[in-house]
């Protein structure tokens, strides 16, 4: 699909536009063939396959940014402090390595396994393998390393992987859209799927049923350098900021929220940067997500720069995490 079209038909995913009616055959086909594949899961005739360790699945109904990512990396640190040896796997979106699976280092490729999984790498301080096959994914997985939980970045709808535990993301500001499923509407599964969710974390004001989240700034770090500093030596200055992610829009008001004078540069979602889409023929700096960060550092000159933020889920997450795992996978009960 031509990206100006995409991007036409995302704006209109709020609303019913003509447009968007004439998508809406092809939700319907969408919807069906999602309800038989399910069905067929219900029913064993797809099998699933069961890990020998409990399984955690990070994902959402929606198309577009929601948190999950920096979600990923919090739920992976809380773990370890609560005395488990989680390990991480992720589809490695947009990546082209020709082997898969992929056990990824700090300094792995992104345009072979992906943006999210490299970043997830180096915040997440556990062991991560990417590969469209998700089963064969967490094998490597726990055949490179002794995990006790795997945590599957994504892959909410995609069964095969059996999972024990399933926490659903949700983006506070625009929830669900027009509730219409691919193409008409974001959502890649109906709403009503999210009664069989353990959790549901939105990042934003929650509501009934829900925990809340806030992603918080951390600070600006340099790509050259890797200098760090507090986002409020930008305050009052013009840069320009730079976002290839699903909802860029959340990040140049985060940046305006920081008081910085914003220039913006949306990009597609996993843009493949290159260095002329970074000049804009003046010198002022420019500022991206980490996660566009780690493609675009190798050609990252000295004013180049990022925004740090961390996941601060509800206090009462973690504890209810922790008590889904020993509830229904027999987990140990330190925190």
């Amino acid at each position: 699909m031509n990206r100006r079209f995409a991007r036409l038909i995302q704006d209109r995913w709020q609303g019913r536009s003509p447009l968007i009616l004439l998508l809406m055959p092809l939700s319907w086909i969408y919807r069906l063939a999602s309800q038989v594949r399910n069905r067929l899961y219900d029913l064993r005739v797809l099998a699933r396959r069961r890990l020998p360790v409990p399984v955690i699945v990070v994902g959402n109904i929606t198309v577009g940014g929601t948190g999950k990512t920096p979600l990923v990396i919090w739920l992976s640190l809380f773990l370890q402090r609560a005395g488990y040896r989680p390990g991480i796997i992720s589809r490695g979106y947009g990546g082209r390595a020709a082997v898969w699976p992929q056990v990824l280092a700090p300094n792995s490729d992104p345009a072979e396994v992906g943006d999210e999984p490299v970043l997830i790498a180096r915040r997440a301080g556990c062991p991560v393998v990417v590969g469209p096959d998700r089963v064969a994914a967490a094998q490597t997985l726990l055949a490179a390393h002794r995990c006790d939980v795997v945590i599957s970045d994504d892959g909410l709808q995609h069964r095969q992987l059996a999972r024990d535990i399933e926490i659903v993301v949700i983006d506070g500001q625009r929830r669900f859209g027009n509730g219409l499923l691919l193409p008409a509407g974001p959502l890649r599964e109906p709403v009503s799927r999210l009664q069989r969710a353990d959790v549901l974390i939105t990042q934003g004001a929650a509501h009934a049923g829900e925990r809340s989240m806030e992603l918080r700034d951390t600070g600006l770090r340099n790509l050259a350098s890797g200098k760090a500093c507090a986002p409020g030596e930008f305050a009052g200055r013009t840069v320009h900021a730079v976002a290839g992610i699903g909802n860029p829009g959340r990040f140049f008001a985060r940046l305006r929220g920081l008081g910085l004078e914003v220039r913006e540069h949306p990009f597609p979602d996993h843009y493949r940067f290159r260095p002329e889409d970074l000049r804009f023929g003046d010198d002022a700096p420019v500022i991206m997500t980490e996660k566009d960060a780690v493609k675009c550092e190798r050609f990252a000159r000295s004013d180049y720069w990022f925004l740090e933020v961390e996941a601060c889920p509800d206090p009462g997450v973690g504890a209810l995490i922790l008590e889904l795992l020993k509830e229904k996978c027999g987990g140990q009960e330190t925190a």
